[in-house]
């Protein structure tokens, strides 16, 4: 004889017989989407941009990168009159204009050499959206996880304002990684004027 099911405490019966047939799938798809999003954004924190800037290897959060544009492709920059040496202009990037600073030149280092491979970094809008920074070259990605923390880079380096880390990698190359939230309110990056 078949019986019915019982219902749960709590439950009617009219509320056993109305349970989708597909409960369970879509119980396993809501947990199988939480494992992938809290993978995700496991893998964002620990994923960084690596570029160079003015020949030091630096990296990047991927969440405080807006967009990266070929310097080739902005034309010549604006220059901005009784601005410091290493605020290199304004750029008209779709109608919109963003100041682009050479970090290496604010820390001390001749200016970078525009070349093929030189990139223009537009910071995150949520950080700053009329900012950009020149790189000699854009190198991927790199995982922070498979390099080696250190506690500072050799001497010759030239050290990067906004450095929050030191990483060296399999290769030996050490790396600044920089916090750009923590540059934007460095009051020498923030003093553009003469």
């Amino acid at each position: 004889m078949h019986e019915s099911p019982k219902p749960k405490p709590g439950r009617t019966t009219r509320d056993v017989a109305q349970t989708p047939p597909f409960e369970g799938l879509q119980a396993f798809q809501a947990s199988l989407l939480e494992r992938m999003e809290a993978a995700s954004s496991e893998q964002s924190y620990t994923r960084r941009l690596a570029v160079s800037i003015g020949g030091v290897p630096c990296l990047l959060n991927l969440a405080e990168a807006g967009e990266i544009i070929p310097l080739s492709t902005l034309g010549k920059l604006t220059r901005v009159p009784l601005t410091q040496p290493w605020y290199l202009g304004l750029a008209n990037i779709r109608g919109n204009l963003v100041g682009i600073a050479d970090l290496a030149m604010l820390m001390g280092a001749p200016p970078q050499v525009a070349a093929s491979a030189s990139r223009v970094l537009v910071l995150s809008p949520t950080l700053a959206p009329n900012c950009g920074l020149l790189l000699a070259s854009v190198m991927g990605v790199r995982q922070i996880y498979e390099m080696n923390e250190i506690s500072k880079v050799n001497d010759g380096n030239l050290q990067m304002r906004g450095v929050i880390r030191h990483h060296r990698d399999s290769e030996g190359t050490e790396w600044q990684e920089l916090s750009l939230v923590s540059l934007l309110s460095d009051e020498k990056f923030l003093h553009i004027g003469r």
